[in-house]
């Protein structure tokens, strides 16, 4: 006989185990797991034992939730079904039946528990301390008396949940207590006649001197410009400036030269640009390598300072480090394994994280230039074409490893000096002495210094910082002419 065709014999078996299956339905056991177990309150109460198992299409009834109270569940009765029915309604009727008889039984259980007391808002509020006190002396005469031994084991879980108002204190010490909470409350100065409006405060803890534009006072009622704590901000980053000094360390080192470090800071430009950091991010981030490597070879001896093979590595780490302090969604550490072209593992980049970060004790709030930078362009409302070409001039200063030992905020003051002669707008203001704190005679030499970097003939393996500022996005600031040495001291 040819596949797909049964026999008759295996038809009439077929049929015959569909019939003995529809003989009875299907019952639910009466050994309920639940029988003989005592179920724990859970937050947001149990679900019965009782369900409803249903074959076929028709509607089940929905199940009633009830709540266990840490009481045993009564044995459910089980309802012996009436002859079998071959037809799919007979069974499903029974089955609703099994599960309402249920659900009513466990009903019934509950319906004799009494509601427990929720506790009022006075336990919790300023009587607190009534309903501790008056607690602690019911102890104490319980505990003293012999009837109250045996009266603490009549006591009905209800009277745990009294308020303050239902204590059993005597009216007297309830009087006093009360009383007392009063003449504190008295003491209270809930007058608010004193509290004065941001439009109406006055007080500017800086006088600014006659003739500087006060350009604290002027943004005094904005939030976001923190104009009560900018001049405080700004003076204890000068203060921090000596803790992080930089020195001459390249003659500690053997193998690194300043070209090598100009060519670590031209990369790390590049990669600033790539991932589209902040600019603070990698003034950061060459402020860590040069305290790095002047931390490092004065603690460490000679054999295990740097060596030019892991310099990429140093200023990738000190990158990675800068941006998950500044950027908002910082960069993957497989994005920074990725720019060193595979030169370095994950192993060793964590391990020089951490190295960087124990060198420099943990301390990453760094003054650094170009946050000094934006604050004096601010205060002297200089335009943004000319806060550019500081910016420009700032960072062209980032590759000069002769540079890197001045201060920061004389380097922003300076930068921004040699800006405005550039564009022939003004001169060293006295708004700018102000809030700079420098005088001009003070920024002078670094301005030259700065000068004469821009007169420095352009080399193309250091051109990234040229040629970011020479796009039209940047008003094109590295193709202005520039001045002599004379126009900045006259």
């Amino acid at each position: 006989m040819s596949h797909g065709i049964t026999t008759r014999s295996k038809q009439l078996a077929t049929l015959k185990s569909y019939k003995d299956s529809l003989k009875a339905p299907n019952k639910r056991k009466a050994d309920s797991p639940l029988k003989d177990i005592t179920a724990k309150r859970a937050a947001f109460g149990d679900l019965t034992n009782a369900f409803n198992k249903s074959s076929g299409n028709e509607k089940c009834m929905p199940l009633k939730k009830v709540t266990v109270e840490g009481k045993m569940l009564p044995a459910v009765k089980t309802i012996k079904p009436h002859t079998a029915v071959n037809s799919k309604t007979s069974k499903g009727r029974q089955l609703q039946k099994v599960a309402a008889n249920a659900i009513e039984s466990v009903q019934k259980h509950f319906v004799k528990d009494l509601p427990k007391p929720i506790a009022t808002r006075a336990q919790n509020g300023i009587l607190k301390n009534i309903v501790r006190k008056s607690l602690d002396k019911e102890n104490q005469n319980q505990s003293q008396s012999s009837s109250a031994k045996s009266a603490r084991s009549d006591v009905s879980e209800a009277s745990l949940y009294t308020t303050a108002l239902e204590n059993n204190s005597s009216p007297n010490e309830i009087k006093e207590e009360y009383k007392s909470i009063s003449e504190k409350l008295d003491k209270v100065n809930l007058d608010d006649s004193d509290c004065r409006s941001l439009d109406e405060e006055v007080d500017v803890p800086h006088r600014v001197p006659a003739g500087v534009i006060d350009f604290d006072k002027e943004n005094w009622n904005d939030p976001y410009q923190v104009s009560c704590y900018a001049m405080d901000i700004f003076n204890y980053l000068q203060s921090r400036e000596p803790l992080f000094p930089i020195d001459d360390y390249l003659t500690r080192i053997k193998g690194i030269t300043a070209w090598m470090r100009a060519l670590l800071v031209d990369w790390m430009v590049e990669v600033q640009e790539s991932f589209e950091l902040n600019h603070e991010t990698l003034y950061l981030a060459v402020k860590l390598v040069d305290l790095f490597l002047t931390r490092s070879t004065r603690k460490l001896p000679e054999r295990e300072h740097l060596n030019k093979e892991e310099l990429q590595l140093l200023g990738a780490s000190a990158l990675f480090i800068a941006s998950k302090f500044d950027e908002r969604i910082p960069p993957l550490v497989d994005d920074f394994l990725y720019i060193c072209d595979g030169a370095y593992t994950l192993n060793q980049l964590i391990k020089m994280e951490i190295k960087i970060v124990k060198t420099i004790d943990f301390d990453l709030g760094i003054p650094l230039s170009y946050r000094f930078l934006r604050r004096y362009a601010r205060c002297a409302r200089v335009s943004m074409p000319t806060l550019t070409l500081a910016r420009f001039i700032l960072e062209q200063c980032l590759l000069e490893y002769s540079l890197v030992s001045l201060s920061d905020s004389k380097m922003a003051a300076a930068a921004l000096y040699v800006a405005l002669r550039m564009k022939n707008v003004s001169e060293w203001t006295p708004t700018l002495q102000h809030y700079t704190g420098y005088a001009l005679s003070e920024i002078l030499p670094i301005a030259l210094l700065q000068n004469a970097v821009l007169h420095k003939k352009p080399k193309s393996a250091i051109s990234t910082v040229r040629n970011k500022y020479s796009h039209s996005i940047f008003f094109e600031v590295a193709k202005l002419p520039l001045v002599d040495d004379a126009l900045l001291t006259s």
